[in-house]
């Protein structure tokens, strides 16, 4: 029995990987500052940004970078510390000024990827861009307890949460992205 594998499938099973934590955190993390659902909040979605986009996202980027590839590697353990230090903070007596610069300060690494992932398509560059969107509208919401900002904060976060969702599914069922190729064939999801 061979146990080793290609680089090209372990890199595109943990880009989906990683794809799915990203999109399933941001998208209970959007959903939360929504409002939309009666008693959920965005600190409800800590949990899950501790472990799946903390940890599980934090060792995809890990492996990434493992697999020679350091544009998902840096997206993925960059994400990764950003979900996991959000989901540990979650009910720490901060002002809204230190919460909105924190925001802030992980826009700017959404901007880096947004800017990084050019010519990825829309699930690469979309996500990325949408992320950045997000934070800075919450991070200014905070500046401003501007509670409007927040709940469309949280819409554009659910959005870009539901794109890479929809983008590391395609890639797993080679259902057809926007691109209209199948996902299976050299598309990758927010890669």
């Amino acid at each position: 029995m061979d146990n080793e594998v290609s680089a090209g499938s372990v890199t595109s099973s943990t880009q989906t990987l990683g794809h799915l934590a990203l999109g399933l955190t941001l998208l209970a993390f959007g959903v939360g500052n929504t409002g939309v659902i009666d008693n959920v909040t965005a600190a409800d979605a800590a949990g899950l940004a501790t472990w799946v986009g903390g940890v599980a996202l934090f060792i995809a980027g890990l492996l990434e970078f493992r697999a020679g590839n350091a544009g998902t590697g840096t997206a993925f353990s960059g994400l990764g510390a950003f979900w996991f230090t959000w989901g540990t903070g979650v009910g720490a007596e901060v002002t809204g000024e230190a919460a909105g610069l924190f925001l802030l300060l992980w826009a700017l690494l959404a901007l880096t990827l947004t800017v990084a992932s050019a010519g990825s398509g829309l699930f690469g560059q979309g996500v990325y861009g949408l992320l950045f969107v997000t934070l800075l509208l919450l991070g200014i919401a905070s500046f401003a307890e501007n509670d409007g900002l927040a709940k469309a904060g949280g819409w554009i976060g659910a959005v870009a949460g539901l794109a890479a969702w929809y983008g590391a599914t395609a890639a797993l069922a080679k259902w057809p992205t926007f691109s209209g190729r199948a996902a299976g064939r050299g598309v990758t999801a927010t890669g």
